[in-house]
């Protein structure tokens, strides 16, 4: 509480006193007063005029300081109810009864967001799991019946953009889908590159996977899917060359074990390498195609997070693309095991 800006805000109190004061020397003067009367007088009035002036100021100054300090330290700043004593005086009493109604307004429309948020998401879910029948339908008439190529990967892309939105739409309650177990990494890198057999054929991509004997501490399903957005990204932005190549491998120190996908396709501008896991983000890549919605990497970045391990990302364009996935090494698991 700022001393100056109360004194600013007293100015009634000012001109209140002010014109009594002049009013007690019109008197004194018409009455022809002692001036040493006048002085005491005067020095009596000045000093009842600090004691009205400064009294509130100090009653008030430690209360306030208190709730603005509180609120720049907490992270929650609408719990900073829970952290004041009781005012002593009027108008801290009526604040805090206004902010404890707006708050109790505010967290019952926040309740009130997130069921409306909740029965959204569990109907998008439905709707995923329902959809994915007919699509899976398709692939299996796509498989028997020779359907043409172009078919076969548009139905590929429809699938991968359906799972894209059910993992996205799961992102923010991860942890009651997830098992984190020991998972063999290879295991998980053959299963996503069967599952992009079709498009890495008809782009003519070779799929190397080199040096991958390790097991990592993750969710076998959330991997999966995140080394499918990578995998399909580097064929997304492959470059039109003689030998393009997708190459994972692995190597591990004392704390980590680190995956890394490496492609040769069109590379990432300097520019926008900070920004590739921002939402929505598409780049100078995405304009030049209408198949980027920049959500990809983004919901990557986001489990990775989740599941505790990192994701880093390194680019030349018209060269390369690496992008690396560390996984911590837990020891206690090691002793539990």
């Amino acid at each position: 509480m700022k001393f100056f800006k109360y004194l600013k805000d007293q100015l009634y109190l000012f001109l209140f006193f002010g014109g009594i004061y002049g009013l007690l020397l019109l008197i004194f003067f018409a009455f022809k007063i002692d001036p040493s009367v006048i002085l005491s007088t005067s020095f009596l009035f000045f000093c009842f005029f600090l004691i009205v002036l400064l009294t509130p100021y100090f009653r008030m100054r430690k209360f306030y300081t208190d709730l603005l300090q509180n609120i720049e330290r907490l992270e929650e700043s609408y719990l900073v109810l829970e952290t004041l004593p009781k005012p002593e005086f009027y108008e801290g009493e009526l604040l805090v009864s206004a902010l404890y109604q707006i708050n109790k307004s505010m967290n019952e429309n926040v309740r009130l967001m997130e069921e409306h948020l909740q029965d959204f998401k569990e109907y998008i879910e439905m709707w995923i799991h329902e959809v994915k029948i007919p699509i899976s339908t398709l692939r299996l008439m796509s498989d028997h019946h020779g359907f043409d190529k172009r078919v076969k990967l548009q139905l590929k892309r429809l699938e991968d953009y359906v799972d894209q939105v059910l993992y996205y739409a799961r992102c923010e309650n991860a942890e009651k889908d997830y098992l984190i177990k020991e998972v063999n990494l290879s295991k998980v890198i053959k299963n996503v590159g069967l599952k992009n057999m079709d498009d890495l054929l008809e782009n003519k991509i070779e799929f190397i996977v080199e040096n991958v004997p390790y097991k990592v501490l993750t969710d076998s399903k959330w991997l999966e899917f995140i080394l499918g957005q990578i995998v399909n990204n580097s064929i997304k932005y492959r470059r039109n060359i003689h030998h393009s190549y997708i190459k994972i491998y692995a190597f591990e120190d004392e704390n980590k074990i680190t995956l890394v996908i490496e492609d040769n396709g069109i590379g990432i501008k300097e520019s926008d390498l900070k920004q590739v896991f921002d939402q929505s983000f598409t780049g100078e890549n995405g304009r030049g195609t209408n198949q980027s919605t920049g959500m990809g990497l983004y919901i990557t970045k986001n489990m990775c997070k989740r599941l505790g391990h990192q994701i880093e990302i390194d680019s030349q364009y018209q060269k390369y693309t690496k992008v690396f996935i560390l996984f911590s090494k837990n020891k206690f698991y090691d002793v539990l095991k």
